[in-house]
């Protein structure tokens, strides 16, 4: 049995643990989120139609790393009430068959994402001259989507025993690997052909596949976490049963902000080319501006879990209460920051004045409501570790399809493209609100049960 399993968030100081745990995946998320930079920076090198055929691209991209971050919330909600409970033996079982599970499910959407590839990006607005362009990218990215997905479940269920700093290492040498590889690949140094937007895609897949084989490693040599492989249908389902709860919610959750970014492109396309390559543009740098909130968020689920496990319900408020003000402050030191940046680091990407002007125009309008989101990730992370996503689905679905949208339509009509980007920054203040609301009374609630 393994020794070094254990609750390590159920004792001690909240904000150290949320600090402690969170700073090593500030590192990683960072690292990582510059993959979406780095490839963007290198691709806009080749040209105004390059760089608006990946950003076609995104909501796709956003759409697996999604599916993964679902099925990897449910595993580390799953385990972390596991490891609250001292149930070793189902901490080992829970992540043996959730990688099966994971395995299986990656490799199917790979296919079938490979399989309608014309038919996904003719939908989401693809003109017939940029198609080609995207599919260039898209041929080569489906055949790494279990490389994406695999690790993505890993670093989750390691974050539950309180392992972030592993997951922080992997995605800072993964980030560096592919920041060495995009301009070998894409322009052909060093001797290697020149690959254009097949290159990035290429350095995407090489690299997940060494940050795989690294976790591998770890996880057979280094760690004893896993379990034998279950081959009895019944066994397994016992297992997927338990992930899925909180799983299929979550992936659900986490699919619907790209779906409702690919209905924001299709918007955006209406204004021109430029204007999807500057919302690319814009939409690669917002997840490096994010990174503090989305460490926050990661950590969430597994205090939670763990947490109520152990029922500690007023560390879970002491948690919510913590993070709540952590956003606030962060989001307007964000606000101010960009306000002033954002014509230099949008002028890196691209020299056209008509993609840097809408890259700029979102950069200045949305991040006023980035410490509102950032308490929606939390929230939706929070309800997933207390293994009950129905909550977060729904913030998800009010704040994208309740508000966001119908705003970005109306806005659009009337005010163009700074109407399309207030109705995104209006979403997120009121959804923020309205779920940090909803846990404190989810909490309370469950501290009387």
């Amino acid at each position: 049995m393994a020794t070094n399993l254990q609750a390590t968030m159920i004792e001690g100081s909240v904000a150290h643990h949320m600090y402690r745990t969170a700073t090593p995946l500030v590192v990683g998320l960072l690292a990582m989120m510059s993959f979406n930079a780095v490839d963007t920076f290198f691709v806009g090198q080749l040209g105004e139609s390059q760089l608006a055929a990946m950003a076609f691209t995104f909501p796709v991209v956003m759409i697996y790393t999604a599916v993964g971050i679902g099925l990897g919330s449910g595993s580390s909600s799953a385990v972390a009430q596991a490891l609250g409970l001292g149930d070793y033996a189902k901490v080992q079982r829970l992540m043996t068959d959730t990688l099966t599970l994971t395995v299986l499910l990656s490799s199917l959407l790979a296919f079938l994402g490979w399989l309608f590839s014309v038919e996904i990006f003719t939908l989401l607005g693809a003109s017939p001259e940029l198609l080609p362009l995207v599919l260039e990218y898209t041929s080569i990215w489906f055949l790494g989507v279990p490389l994406l997905m695999v690790p993505a479940v890993l670093m989750a269920v390691l974050r539950s025993f309180g392992w972030s700093h592993i997951q922080g290492s992997a995605m800072l040498l993964s980030a560096i690997a592919n920041a060495i590889l995009d301009p070998i690949l894409i322009f052909g140094l060093l001797g290697a052909p020149r690959l254009e937007l097949a290159g990035a895609a290429w350095a995407s897949v090489i690299v997940r596949l060494g940050v795989l084989i690294g976790m591998a490693y770890f996880l057979l040599s280094k760690a004893d976490v896993l379990a034998t492989v279950e081959l009895r249908l019944h066994k397994l389902w016992d297992s997927w049963r338990q992930v899925l709860k909180v799983a299929a919610p979550a992936m659900l959750t986490n699919v619907i902000v790209p779906l409702a970014g690919g209905v924001m492109i299709s918007i955006v396309a209406m204004f021109g080319e430029d204007a999807v390559a500057g919302l690319g543009v814009a939409l690669r740098l917002e997840p490096l501006v994010l990174i503090a909130f989305y460490a926050l968020s990661a950590v969430a689920v597994s205090f939670f879990g763990q947490n109520l496990g152990a029922a500690k319900f007023n560390r879970l408020h002491q948690a919510s209460r913590i993070a709540a003000i952590f956003c606030c402050v962060l989001g307007v030191v964000v606000a101010i920051v960009l306000a002033f940046i954002a014509p230099i680091i949008t002028g890196w990407f691209s020299d056209s004045e008509a993609v840097v002007e809408v890259a700029c125009l979102y950069l200045w309008i949305v991040p006023v409501s980035y410490g509102c989101y950032g308490i929606v990730m939390f929230v939706n992370a929070a309800f997933n570790g207390l293994g009950q996503p129905l909550p977060a689905f729904l913030l998800s679905v009010m704040r994208v399809l309740g508000v966001c949208l119908p705003l970005a339509w109306l806005g659009h009509y009337y005010w163009q493209l700074s109407g399309v980007f207030v109705a995104v920054s209006l979403s997120n203040i009121i959804v923020g609100i309205w779920a940090y609301c909803w846990l404190r009374h989810r909490i309370n609630t469950l501290s009387v049960q």
